[in-house]
Formats: C-alpha cells, structure tokens, sequence
C-alpha cells in the first residue's frame, strides 16, 4: 500500500533524526519549558514517534505495494523502523521508569551505545527508499 509506503519513509527518517540529533535522555514536557529544550527532546514525542515507528515497519512487512515482492520487497526499510522504533521506545522507557534498566550485552550495544548508527541506518534507509520505491530490498 502506497500509505505505508510514504509513512515509512517519514517515519524512518523523523526516527533518523532524533537519534543522531536529539539528546540520548528525554525530558519532561514541564522540563522543556524551564530549560528551552526543543519538542522533539520529550519524552511524549519519542514513546508517540517510537510507536508510530515501530507499527509502520511491522505493517511493511506484512503489506506489499502492488507489483512488488512480499516481505523481501521493503526488507531494509522495515528492519529500519523495527529497530529505530525500538530505540525510541528503549529511550522513552528507560527515562520514564524508576528502577534501572539494563538490556543484554548486544542489545545494549545496539539500543544505547549505536543509537547513532541507528539513526544514519534510519535516514539512509528512508531516502534509498524514496528514491528507488522498486528495488528488491528497498
């Protein structure tokens, strides 16, 4: 579906975004206001775009647009919301919960230490994605 499509692209690259701009550690909305940090830093706005995020990629996966392979067809874009939607979700939670969380090793190294890396993945993603809409994989 074309809706899918074009949401995948947005929301891959707004994940994008916030993890290779955006601070690792999500404020409060009554926190932003006192300390002038932008929107895009609360925790609100992460659990929304982590959410949004995160469906998006599971529903690439199970939607084809007419004409291209299932599954394989938006591999790459799909694995990029799943995980860049993780990301955010991680973040949102870790901030929001008031024991300490801790991920296995590989998770943690993937969720917290490349939250970077995650996001260029997330940005090169959705524009490979918008500008090849029918390669195999993209």
């Amino acid at each position: 579906m074309l809706q899918f499509y074009l949401l995948s692209v947005l929301m891959n690259a707004a994940a994008g975004l916030i993890l290779v701009f955006a601070e690792s550690d999500p404020r409060d909305a009554a926190e932003t206001g006192a300390a002038g940090l932008s929107f895009f830093e609360t925790k609100n706005f992460r659990l929304i775009a982590g959410i949004l995020t995160a469906l998006t990629g599971i529903m690439k996966l199970l939607s084809a647009v007419q004409g291209d392979i299932p599954v394989l067809g938006d591999l790459l874009p799909a694995l990029a919301g799943i995980v860049g939607g993780a990301c955010l979700l991680y973040e949102y939670y870790k901030a929001s919960s008031s024991m300490p969380v801790s991920l296995p090793g590989v998770l943690e190294k993937i969720f917290v230490a490349g939250r970077k890396y995650v996001g260029i993945f997330c940005i090169i993603a959705a524009a490979v994605h918008f500008i090849f809409p029918r390669v195999l994989f993209l």
